[in-house]
């Protein structure tokens, strides 16, 4: 059984005013039509025969109008407008009136319509034809009383007609608008220019027919080959429209017709919102073939566009109307669902799709699999417009992808690219120029000694809030650092320390951070710690656009295990936004990788390191360094020549240098990762692998790289102490490496029975707060001049290791 046509059905709670409006318009027909409609019973025995003509085809044409096709149909086109306008010229409201009724009574039966539809279009065309026929009335005379033509007549026919279409289309307009409660200038605005190419034709039509009838009733049947070109027209206008609105391919909806749905169904659900509807809720799916590339490559594109095709009719079957499912282009398809209640009709939905998608395409005897990932964002909850919902879709989808997932609804912590983090990548951007404007030009020389690398801040050395067993510094990490970061900006250290409500563990915290310190007492223009680290309030103004903060490098001490001796640092970068306060190293990371702006960062770190290097070799201090690097550096080999150019331009020894390289680094692209990574090995960089144990591919890489250490991770060595398996897992590694002659550096030491656990099982080097917290480069040299080598006592075999 079909659906009801839904322009027969008043939406609930908009009956009374509608019902006032279409009675309104039904009086006003007939204060304005009753003199003429009685005036009519004694002239229409006079009437010509031209305009029994007329009215025949009036009646005969409306009795098949032409509805444009599509599946949100547009207002259908009624021949019988030209008949009734010319009547109208020729002969006076009555007949036009008459005849009009009746045509709009036929045309009602034969497409449907309630009858109070039916009286209503009879109703406003009255309405509009009364306007019209005022119009003419403004002349001198009848405009066709049988002499020529003056320019007032022309004026007053196409005023007339002007008339007609204002007075006809606002009527229409208005009703819409108290049915359905859509803007009324938008929607009037879209149909307006179908309504001028289609009733506007025939409207112009009329004048030329009249004329012709005054000659001779015999022309009248001739008007009805331009009036089949006006048919034809229209059709063809609206088919070209549809075609600009469909898929090519797979006939779906494209991007733009999914853009004017959910645009017209964003109004509508607002308006569900607003009246307190349960189902007010929308949802837009995007979905992404997940290898669909694969079968593009291996059978070419032919194939895939009958894949896609395919795919497209699964996904037609699944959803149901008034629901819409749309090609994005490429392997990228979107449904929007209207009228939800809760997210978990669209995730029902969103199963029912990976289903279809899951089973095998049959294509030339040969089945293709091809999955997808679904990304859904709902409306209000994640978006309020067309562009916000796509993009939060598109999220969702990509996170989906991560996760080796299906199906993933938007979260704003999967968001890398939200407006937040844009901002923060523009201010990462304007520090890094503006400190490259700062320097001495590249081919200069080494950059001057006013520009401050890690040690720039010159800081007095603070004694420690307390001591270890090593008797070096133990006070709290700087704050919002936390552990378990990648790359250079990872956390060597404690979790994070939780604000206080007591003033003086709050002093204790600030005379331990360098930062914290000189920013509390600054004379020029103090500033209290939270001020650092509160966060950016919504409507709250922006600081001044040239402050973006200091970009400065930290330094964390290794020290061998077993003599206790300063064998090298690692340095760690550091940025204390003026608004944000401590920005987290990973975060930092994560949005500089995605763009061009890890290219700059990457030179900067690798600067100032080597910078530093060179003033703590003038000073007498011969230190290792070692610099972690992106997968994105390691693709493009640019960084083996920016180290090449840097150790020649301060006179460095090429072990002075040591790049850190993750596993992850190493599966993105292996054969262009080892290509740099040869490179910068036959320079004479060491090269280490950092989170051993975290990877897929440990053994190949130990075997396949020119290695020189290997660098335990942190998740191990915290947990080595109470667990056995990752007691086991690190003694095993120490053992690999040694067999293979590398060097083992343990990471994120952090209390005495890890630091003997370690010397136990023969690790050579190790970091962490059980040695020193990362520290700027001049209060590293305080603390290497209160620093005093702490040796294990006892052999291996001493330690009490945890075992199953």
């Amino acid at each position: 059984m079909e659906p009801p046509d839904p322009r027969n059905l008043i939406p609930p709670g908009r009956t009374a005013q509608f019902t006032a409006f279409v009675g309104g318009v039904l009086i006003l027909a007939v204060l304005v039509s009753a003199g003429p409609l009685r005036s009519l019973a004694g002239t229409l025995p006079e009437l010509p025969v031209a305009f029994w003509a007329m009215a025949v085809l009036a009646v005969a044409c409306d009795a098949r109008p032409f509805v444009p096709p599509g599946r949100r149909q547009s207002s259908a086109v009624f021949p019988s407008t030209c008949f009734t306008f010319a009547i109208l010229l020729g002969w006076g409201l009555g007949p036009a009136v008459a005849v009009q009724a009746v045509a709009v009574l036929v045309s009602g039966l034969r497409l449907g319509y309630a009858p109070w539809r039916t009286a209503f279009n009879a109703g406003q065309y009255a309405c509009a034809l009364a306007a019209a026929y005022a119009v003419t009335r403004l002349g001198p005379g009848g405009v066709f009383d049988g002499g020529p033509l003056a320019w007032t007549d022309i004026a007053a026919i196409g005023g007339a007609g002007l008339a007609w279409l204002v007075v006809n289309y606002s009527l229409v307009t208005a009703a819409v608008r108290l049915r359905f409660g859509e803007r009324w200038w938008p929607s009037a605005w879209h149909g307006l220019p179908f309504e001028l190419l289609s009733t506007g034709s025939l409207l112009l039509l009329a004048p030329v027919l009249v004329t012709a009838a005054r000659a001779s009733a015999a022309l009248v049947p001739l008007v009805l080959v331009p009036l089949f070109a006006v048919y034809r027209m229209a059709r063809l206008t609206v088919e070209q429209h549809q075609l600009t609105l469909l898929d090519p391919l797979t006939g779906l909806a494209n991007r733009k017709a999914l853009l004017a749905e959910v645009s017209e169904q964003l109004h509508r659900h607002a308006e569900r919102r607003a009246r307190g509807e349960p189902d007010a809720r929308l949802a837009l799916l995007l979905i992404d073939l997940d290898r669909f590339k694969n079968v593009n490559d291996a059978l070419g594109h032919e194939v895939g566009d009958r894949l896609l095709v395919e795919v497209s009719a699964r996904l037609t079957d699944v959803v149901e109307p008034p629901d819409l499912v749309a090609r994005l282009g490429g392997d990228e398809f979107a449904i929007v669902m209207t009228r939800l209640a809760d997210v978990a009709q669209a995730r029902a939905l969103a199963g029912q799709v990976v289903q279809v998608l899951a089973e095998p395409v049959p294509l030339d005897g040969l089945p293709l699999d091809v999955g997808g990932s679904i990304g859904i964002a709902l409306y209000p909850e994640h978006g309020e417009d067309f562009a916000t919902l796509m993009r939060h879709a598109d999220v969702a989808m990509y996170d989906a992808k991560h996760r080796n997932d299906t199906v993933a609804v938007y979260t704003a912590e999967s968001d890398h690219n939200s407006a937040e983090r844009l901002g923060l990548l523009a201010d990462l951007r304007r520090a890094l120029e503006a400190r490259s404007a700062g320097r001495p030009g590249e081919e200069e020389g080494p950059a001057a000694p006013a520009v401050r690398g890690g040690d720039g801040a010159m800081l007095p050395a603070v004694p420690p809030a307390s001591t270890g067993p090593a008797g070096v510094a133990s006070a709290e990490a700087v704050a919002h650092e936390r552990p378990g970061h990648r790359w250079w900006s990872r956390y060597r250290g404690r979790p994070p320390v939780a604000a206080h409500d007591d003033e003086l563990l709050n002093r204790i915290v600030t005379g331990a951070d360098p930062i914290l310190r000189r920013a509390a007492q600054s004379a020029e223009s103090p500033v209290p710690d939270e001020a650092w680290d509160r966060p950016v309030r919504p409507g709250e103004p922006p600081e001044p656009a040239g402050d973006v903060g200091e970009i400065m490098m930290y330094y964390q001490p290794q020290i061998a295990i077993a003599t206790g001796e300063l064998v090298g640092v690692e340095a760690l970068l550091r940025w204390r936004h003026p608004r944000r306060g401590m920005v987290d190293p990973e975060e930092l990371i994560r949005v500089a990788e995605q763009s061009a702006v890890m290219r700059l960062l990457t030179r900067r770190v690798v600067d100032d390191v080597m910078e530093q290097l060179a003033k703590w070799s003038a000073a007498g201090l011969r230190l290792r360094a070692a610099v972690n690097v992106s997968v994105r550096d390691l693709h493009t080999g640019e960084i083996a020549d920016q180290i090449a150019d840097r150790l020649a331009r301060h006179g460095l020894a090429p072990d002075r240098l040591q790049l850190e390289i993750t596993e992850g680094a190493l599966m993105a692209d292996p054969r262009r990762v080892l290509t740099t990574i040869t490179r910068l090995h036959r320079i004479g960089v060491g090269i280490a692998l950092d989170d051993f144990g975290t990877g897929y591919s440990s053994l190949q890489h130990l075997r396949r790289l020119p290695l020189s250490e290997v660098k335990v991770d942190r998740s191990f060595v915290l947990g080595m102490v109470d667990d056995a398996d990752d007691a086991a897992i690190v003694r095993s590694t120490i053992e690999l490496a040694k067999a293979l002659g590398l060097r083992v550096v343990a990471e994120g030491v952090e209390d005495e029975r890890s630091w003997r656990m370690l010397h136990a099982a023969g690790c050579d080097a190790a970091q962490g707060w059980f040695y020193a917290r990362p520290m700027p480069a001049e209060e590293l040299v305080a603390w290497m001049a209160r620093y005093r080598p702490l040796r294990p006592l006892g052999g291996h075999d001493d330690a009490d290791l945890p075992t199953r």
